[in-house]
């Protein structure tokens, strides 16, 4: 009886995790549009990036108190205080350098989240290249893709 009550169990919890590719999260016009929708938030981030503009950056992030970043230093909660993170952390261009992002892999989890897999590059020929990899997750809120979880390492 235990081995049953332990296999019906796991078969319900491996079936409620298992996703397919033909969800309608993953599927369509609808999904081909959200994916090109974040990618643009993304060229839109790293065009701010390039040109020292941090605040316009932050612009593909929710701006409100739930946002999450974490990184090296730990959890930072809230846009205003991780738009502080990032400007204490990059305080000019040298330091800023020119943003890549590479090896996207953008997966809709529903009709309004997705993640995005990838990989981030700063180019600083004076400061030093830094790079490595992030999880993004994203939610569509009033019509809008935003970042509401950031795990950047």
């Amino acid at each position: 009886m235990k081995r049953f009550l332990l296999l019906l169990a796991t078969s319900g919890l491996l079936s409620t995790c298992r996703t397919s590719s033909t969800s309608p999260a993953s599927s369509g016009a609808a999904a081909a549009a959200a994916r090109r929708d974040i990618a643009q938030v993304l060229a839109t981030q790293t065009a701010a990036w390039n040109r020292g503009d941090i605040a316009g950056f932050m612009q593909g992030y929710w701006q409100h108190d739930s946002l999450v970043f974490i990184g090296k230093s730990g959890l930072t909660y809230g846009w205003q205080p991780t738009l502080d993170n990032y400007r204490r952390s990059y305080p000019n261009a040298a330091t800023m350098g020119q943003l890549d992002f590479s090896n996207l892999r953008i997966q809709l989890l529903s009709p309004d989240a997705a993640q995005v897999i990838g990989r981030w590059h700063l180019a600083r020929p004076t400061a030093g290249d830094l790079h490595g990899h992030f999880l993004l997750v994203w939610r569509r809120i009033a019509g809008r893709w935003v970042v509401v979880a950031d795990h950047s390492s």
